[in-house]
C-alpha cells in the first residue's frame, strides 16, 4: 500500500460530498491524517468511521469567522500542524437577474468567497509561522468567463481566484497557494443544479458545451488536487483549468 503521506496532515472543507470528499479519501488512503469539515455532522462522523484512525470530524459553517478560527486551531492541535489545505466548500444556485435577490447574492459571496478567506487566512498564517504548507482552492471554469443565471456564482469564484493569487505572492516562498478550476463535475451539487435548470434537457445542453463531451468525476479532480498540493513544488499562484476544454475557445 502506498503510504507516501505518512506523517503529513490535511484540512479539507466541503468534505461530506463531491470533490471535497474525494480529496479527503485520497489523502487518507496515502496515510495522511485528515480533518474533514462540513455542515452535516452526522455525515462527517460516518465518513470518519469509514476512513479510520487518523481522521477527524469538524462540523463547521465556514460563513462564521469565529468558528472557522476555532476549528482550524482545533485541527492544528489535533493533527500537530496542517501541511495541506484543500478548500472545496462551495454552493451554487442558478438565478436569473430578476430572481437574484440580495439574499441569494450574499449567500454565495458569504460561502464561496468570505468563507474561503476565513479558512485560507487561518491556515495560511499558521503555515507561514511554521515555514511550510500548501493550499489548493477549488474555483471553477466560471472564474474565467460569465454565464447567464450565474452572475453571483461567477463573481464569487472570480474573487476566489484573485484571493488565491494574492495570497500566493504574500506567502511565498514558504507556502504555496494554487487554484483548481474544474468545469462540470458529476457531483450531487451539479445534479441539483441541473434539476433546477430543467433536468435531462439541461444536462444534455451542459454536455454539449464540453469539448470532451462528458463531465469530470470527483476522483479525477481529486487526483490533480493531490498532485498540485504535494508534488507540483514549483507551482504557486497558478490557475489550473481542468474543464474538458470549456475555457479553451
Amino acid at each position: 500500500m502506498n503510504r507516501s503521506l505518512e506523517g503529513k496532515s490535511a484540512f479539507v472543507t466541503g468534505a461530506t460530498s463531491g470533490i471535497g470528499l474525494a480529496c479527503a479519501r485520497r489523502f487518507a488512503d496515502l496515510g495522511a491524517r485528515v480533518a474533514l469539515c462540513g455542515r452535516r455532522a452526522d455525515e462527517l462522523q460516518r465518513i470518519v468511521k469509514e476512513l479510520g484512525q487518523g481522521s477527524l470530524a469538524i462540523p463547521l459553517d465556514i460563513r462564521e469567522e469565529a468558528k472557522v478560527s476555532t476549528a482550524v486551531a482545533e485541527a492544528w492541535d489535533a493533527l500537530e500542524g496542517i501541511d495541506y489545505l484543500v478548500h472545496a466548500a462551495g454552493i451554487v444556485t442558478p438565478a436569473p437577474l430578476e430572481a437574484l435577490s440580495a439574499e441569494v447574492w450574499r449567500q454565495h459571496i458569504d460561502v464561496n468567497l468570505n468563507g474561503a478567506f476565513y479558512v485560507m487566512r487561518e491556515c495560511a498564517l499558521r503555515m507561514r509561522g511554521r515555514g511550510r504548507g500548501s493550499i489548493v482552492a477549488i474555483a471553477s471554469d466560471l472564474s474565467f468567463k460569465g454565464m447567464p443565471n450565474f452572475a453571483h456564482y461567477c463573481a464569487s469564484k472570480a474573487g476566489l481566484s484573485g484571493l488565491s493569487k494574492s495570497l500566493a505572492l504574500e506567502l511565498a516562498p514558504h507556502v504555496r497557494v494554487n487554484c483548481i478550476c474544474p468545469g462540470p463535475v458529476d457531483t450531487p451539487m451539479l445534479k441539483a443544479e441541473l434539476e433546477l435548470l430543467g433536468g435531462t434537457v439541461a444536462r444534455d445542453a451542459a454536455l454539449s458545451q464540453v469539448p470532451l463531451k462528458r463531465f469530470s468525476s470527483a476522483d479525477e479532480i481529486a487526483s490533480f488536487v493531490l498532485y498540485v498540493a504535494t508534488e507540483a513544488t514549483f507551482a504557486t499562484g497558478s490557475m489550473f483549468s481542468l474543464d474538458g476544454g470549456t475555457t479553451a475557445g
